[in-house]
């Protein structure tokens, strides 16, 4: 991995700065609302975004692989924080910072192990059906400050219900100034102002407040649910005595941000060419966490909708996300008095946009037309999103995945017979209900040999009676990485059970590992050294080896009249 913060003079290109500084002009001015706003998702001070999106983008620009991936807040990340309830501790404002530096590490570790490759076990129902329910509870969670009115209720669900049983308690002014934001952020969006257009909405919705506010109208504004600073943050050090009941949600934090992340080292390619490295991209987040929670910033992730932005705007590399902190920075010294007048109604309605356009119908359609259990797993991982805490429910979409692949590999399980003819052909059939007597029975086990697999390959082998004298089962295993402690029980159970009747099992293996596993174990000594043959590079090889030894031992018992089993084939 090579960090652009340890090649500085690369992050300057003469031929590029022009279109670089556009960009970030760009994102830098969308980015003060949008910060501010995933604050009050998260439940925390809004400024607390605002500072994650400044010193998170900074920290990770200068580490992550992906040019243009922007390390932001996210929809998902910011819910997660909200059930997380920070305000219940001693000091809320650090925890929260706690919790973005224990995020940080987290992915730092995920990045330096390399533990990219295992994101794939997350099944793309299991996100769909995380993320729908995120973007439901996004909505859900602005209700308040969309409507003027305060919900009771346990969740979000409940308030919204609490919401409907008194629509007649919904301040007016509020709902219109939210209203009013929507519908200028949708139609704004789709002229040239583009992303930009949301800016000129929050500050419309804004200035509407302000107008009911001179009728003694009672609109809240940031100023009246947080201190908006005039300046830049001081370094701010971790309360190390909550980390132990921050370190779950971190590791749900650091998921969720490497998973969406993962979306964005995919979706942006580097404009030189050069390929996006995964890990460095978790090291980059980290740092970008790191960044943020030591200058009181809320946890952050690549942001696919920021880095869609800056790449849209025209950015040529990197420098782009450097000179949009810069915007940043010059809006919150100049204006912080400005920002503290921002209505909060338009920043829910600002959020609202967010949660609709965070659900995909589209995705939520092919996942239900992919068949019943995709469908209820979406099901399930969206309902227990809305109904348990996120941090949880990130772990128990994890499981579900998990249980998903293990219930799909096992019973993708198949096996087959080999029947070798006199011309060298070779005929898979179905194999027999029983081993029959002085035959030689070949099989092929196709799919993951695990433990979960391994008792149903035992119960597609060949049951073993009395009849089933002077024969040999060869069991032909490649591609098992690690035979465990299930499968090694089953095949010394069915060796034992073929020895009882005087006949054997013959293994066939590419595995080293497994015939170690085997002798450590013990299992070989049921089976016989002389019995396991160890694969050569040349596919099949060993299995006509073996096939012709039980041959001939078969012939040689029936000449002695008795089976005899020991090392030699």
């Amino acid at each position: 991995m090579r960090f652009p913060i340890t090649r500085p003079r690369s992050l300057f290109n003469r031929e590029t700065a022009r279109d670089d500084a556009m960009a970030g002009v760009v994102l830098g001015v969308e980015s003060v609302p949008d910060g501010l706003a995933s604050g009050l998702l998260a439940g925390v001070n809004p400024v607390a975004g605002l500072y994650g999106y400044l010193f998170g983008m900074l920290g990770g620009s200068l580490v992550t692989g992906t040019a243009f991936m922007a390390v932001q807040a996210t929809g998902a990340m910011a819910i997660i924080i909200a059930d997380v309830d920070l305000a219940a501790r001693d000091d809320p404002g650090r925890a929260l910072f706690t919790l973005s530096i224990l995020t940080g590490i987290v992915m730092i570790l995920a990045g330096i192990l390399r533990l990219g490759t295992y994101l794939r076990f997350v099944s793309n129902s299991v996100m769909t059906g995380f993320i729908t329910a995120v973007g439901i509870n996004i909505v859900l969670g602005q209700l308040d400050d969309f409507t003027g009115y305060e919900a009771a209720g346990g969740n979000r669900v409940l308030r919204a219900f609490d919401l409907l049983f008194n629509l007649g308690q919904v301040d007016v002014p509020t709902l219109a100034t939210g209203t009013i934001t929507i519908l200028l952020i949708v139609t704004l969006r789709r002229t040239k102002l583009g992303a930009l257009g949301l800016v000129v909405a929050v500050v419309f919705g804004s200035l509407l407040a302000e107008v009911f506010r001179s009728f003694d109208r009672d609109i809240l504004q940031l100023q009246d649910v947080a201190d908006v600073p005039r300046g830049l943050p001081w370094l701010t050090l971790p309360v190390l005595g909550e980390i132990p009941s921050l370190l779950i949600p971190a590791v749900s934090l650091a998921f969720v941000g490497l998973v969406q992340g993962a979306g964005v080292s995919a979706g942006f390619p580097n404009e030189d060419g050069t390929p996006a490295d995964q890990s460095q991209d978790f090291i980059g987040q980290g740092a970008g966490n790191l960044v943020a929670g030591l200058f009181q910033g809320m946890p952050v992730g690549g942001s696919m909708s920021a880095s869609s932005l800056v790449a849209t705007a025209g950015a040529k590399s990197r420098t782009a996300l450097l000179y949009a902190g810069g915007v940043m920075a010059v809006v919150i010294l100049l204006l912080g008095g400005v920002i503290e007048l921002i209505a909060m109604p338009a920043l829910a309605g600002l959020l609202i946009v967010v949660g609709f356009g965070t659900v995909k119908v589209d995705q939520v359609i092919s996942v239900a037309k992919t068949g019943a259990v995709p469908l209820t797993v979406m099901t399930i991982t969206l309902v227990l999103t809305m109904i348990i805490p996120l941090q949880y429910a990130v772990l128990v979409g994890v499981g579900i995945s998990v249980l998903l692949f293990v219930a799909r590999q096992s019973s993708r399980l198949v096996t087959k017979r080999m029947v070798f003819h006199d011309d060298g052909r070779v005929k898979e059939v179905d194999p027999p209900d029983e081993v029959p007597p002085d035959e030689v029975v070949v099989l092929h086990p196709y799919g993951a040999i695990f433990f979960a697999t391994a008792p149903m390959l035992f119960e597609q082998m060949p049951t073993v009676s009395e009849r089933s004298r002077n024969s040999v089962v060869v069991l032909r295993v490649r591609g098992a990485d690690d035979a465990g402690v299930t499968l090694l029980d089953v095949l010394e159970r069915y060796a034992q059970s073929l020895r009882d009747v005087d006949s054997k099992l013959m293994l066939v293996t590419d595995n080293r590992r497994v015939i170690r596993q085997l002798r450590v174990t013990g299992t070989t000594e049921v089976i016989g050294s002389g019995n396991i043959y160890q694969s050569t590079a040349f596919i099949g090889e060993m299995t006509r080896k073996a096939h012709a030894d039980a041959l001939l031992w078969i012939e040689e018992n029936r000449t002695i009249g008795k089976g005899r089993v020991g090392d030699e084939p």
